[in-house]
């Protein structure tokens, strides 16, 4: 697949566009990752999710990808819970920062390439503000340091805001205009993370951190930033201004945003409206919460709730079922061709990948794989059964089309990778099936999802695999 096939919305320019490569035809990411100051929650998952498989598909197309996201580590909010907690703000930092990796990782989607953390990148962060500041473009004002947003003609075209509409988001009685934002805070009683820098104690603010993270990570002018809608103003646009600024040259390529998530109004931990992300994993299987994502589009809002989620999980459940039927098949297979599931399985196979070409739209992918599914039944279901190699062949392109999609797990043969402590409680629940012990079933079935793991009773007997 050429670049000029996958297009993805460009926020700048309010259109699709062809997806952007390197010189090299490298595809380099940047999406802003969470602030560690307390668990993520599943909002904050959304972006993860997204980018994770829009760099899979890419891969998968025959680009090299390099993803990359921070961890926000040295931040007010920091400071605030770990005065709360009445702990050192790095050590809280350090410690939700684990249990952000951790949480993520049980989606199963991998990890960024490179996980910058504002704490490591002090030393790139002050030279951009240095040469901001050599340039004109920012000022030092009582141990702070800020942006000249007038200075800068393109600020407002990520957003569509123009300067006179709008309103002070970063207060400071010593700046020379109400819109300028603060690169350089000097240290306040009370702050315990604090660096030297030629204009004193403190830290970065928020915005620069990103810049000079990407910058370091990338270079400049890579192909794509992403993040949350939430982040085109003020972050992005602060990121825009203060890089092109200090380097001369465009910043990004192409910007891509997705929507919120929602919970009876936008999920905000801020607000105290929000659903933990290992809340949500304790209550669902991994597969089903990134079926959950995939059955709306990422630029469309997403209303998070029980029956949202229970019908990702009968949709998951399908797939499931059919791979274990086509599984059975190749138990008994025929001895011929169909055609008919081959031509049905390439016309699902092609509009699969159109769909992800197509500014990603997972659900036109989900649709066209369940035609896929569906045609797959139909073949299985019957007394002529297809041949074992095109039995095979099936199963194959349907696991692939999984795989791309995050949900692997759903192909993954029954009990595949077991640890030998899951597959002994595993084999104690049949016996206490078999027993008509119920309680005592249930009580190995929490034990095993204590362990991380999900069993299942299907005509087949039990059946395991990651939560």
């Amino acid at each position: 697949m050429t670049p000029s096939d996958i297009r993805l919305h460009n926020t700048l320019s309010r259109s699709k566009e062809p997806l952007p490569t390197g010189p090299d035809g490298t595809v380099r990411m940047y999406v802003c990752g969470p602030t560690v100051y307390g668990p993520i929650h599943v909002g904050n998952a959304r972006p993860f999710v997204l980018f994770s498989l829009l760099k899979r598909f890419l891969q998968h197309s025959g680009y090299r990808v390099v993803l990359a996201s921070n961890l926000t580590d040295v931040n007010d909010k920091i400071y605030a819970a770990a005065a709360r907690e009445g702990v050192p703000s790095a050590e809280l930092a350090e410690r939700y920062g684990r249990e952000y990796v951790a949480d993520t990782d049980r989606l199963g989607l991998g990890r960024p390439d490179v996980e910058p953390r504002v704490t490591d990148a002090i030393p790139e962060i002050v030279d951009m503000i240095a040469r901001l500041v050599d340039r004109g473009l920012a000022y030092a004002a009582g141990g702070d340091v800020y942006f000249r947003v007038r200075e800068f003609p393109g600020y407002g075209a990520l957003s569509g805001r123009r300067l006179e509409e709008m309103l002070d988001t970063d207060p400071g009685p010593a700046k020379e205009h109400h819109l300028d934002f603060a690169l350089w805070k000097g240290r306040k009683d009370g702050e315990d993370t604090f660096w030297d820098s030629p204009w004193g104690p403190g830290r970065p603010g928020w915005h620069i951190e990103c810049s000079a993270m990407a910058h370091a990570a990338l270079g400049t002018d890579f192909e794509i930033h992403g993040g949350g809608i939430d982040l085109v103003f003020p972050h992005h646009e602060n990121e825009i201004a203060q890089s092109e600024g200090a380097d001369g040259c465009r910043m990004a390529k192409l910007w891509v945003h997705n929507e919120m998530l929602e919970l009876g109004g936008k999920m905000s931990k801020s607000d105290g409206n929000i659903v933990l992300l290992r809340d949500a994993l304790a209550e669902w299987p991994a597969e089903v919460l990134v079926m959950f994502f995939l059955r709306s589009h990422y630029r469309s809002k997403l209303p998070y709730g029980h029956d949202a989620l229970a019908e990702s999980a009968r949709a998951a459940e399908r797939i499931r079922n059919t791979v274990r039927g086509l599984d059975r098949a190749l138990a008994a297979p025929g001895d011929q061709l169909r055609p008919a599931l081959a031509r049905s399985v390439a016309e699902a196979r092609a509009k699969f990948a159109e769909a992800l070409a197509d500014d990603f739209n997972t659900p036109g992918a989900l649709a066209a794989l369940f035609e896929a599914v569906a045609a797959v039944n139909a073949a299985v279901d019957g007394a002529d059964r297809p041949s074992e190699g095109q039995l095979q062949s099936v199963r194959t392109e349907l696991a692939t089309m999984l795989d791309l999609l995050g949900l692997g797990a759903l192909a993954a043969p029954p009990g595949d990778d077991v640890p030998a402590d899951v597959a002994a409680l595993v084999e104690a629940r049949a016996a206490a099936r078999a027993a008509r012990d119920f309680a005592e079933s249930d009580r190995l079935r929490d034990a095993i999802r204590d362990l991380g793991y999900e069993v299942r009773d299907t005509p087949d007997g039990q059946q395991v695999g990651p939560r």
